[in-house]
C-alpha cells in the first residue's frame, strides 16, 4: 500500500459556511463532534458514506473537501 494521507478543507468551509460548529457538522451527518475533529485534524480518515455526506453539507464535490496526498 502507498504511503500519503488525506488532508481536508473541513475548517475552511465550516468557517465559510457562517461559522458552521464541528457539532452542527456532526449533527447533519449522523456524527459526534469528536468524529468530525478527528477527521479534521486528519487523526481519523471517514467512511465513503461520511465523506460524501459532508461534501454534501457544504455544497462541494468530494475533491474539494478532500484530497490524497502522497508521502
Amino acid at each position: 500500500m502507498a504511503d500519503g494521507a488525506i488532508t481536508n478543507q473541513i475548517r475552511t468551509l465550516r468557517f465559510l459556511a457562517g461559522e458552521m460548529s464541528q457539532a452542527e457538522l456532526g449533527q447533519k451527518i449522523g456524527v459526534t463532534r469528536q468524529t468530525i475533529a478527528a477527521i479534521e485534524a486528519g487523526k481519523y480518515s471517514p467512511t465513503l458514506e461520511a465523506a460524501f455526506r459532508i461534501a454534501e453539507v457544504f455544497g462541494k464535490p468530494l475533491d474539494e473537501v478532500f484530497q490524497w496526498v502522497r508521502g
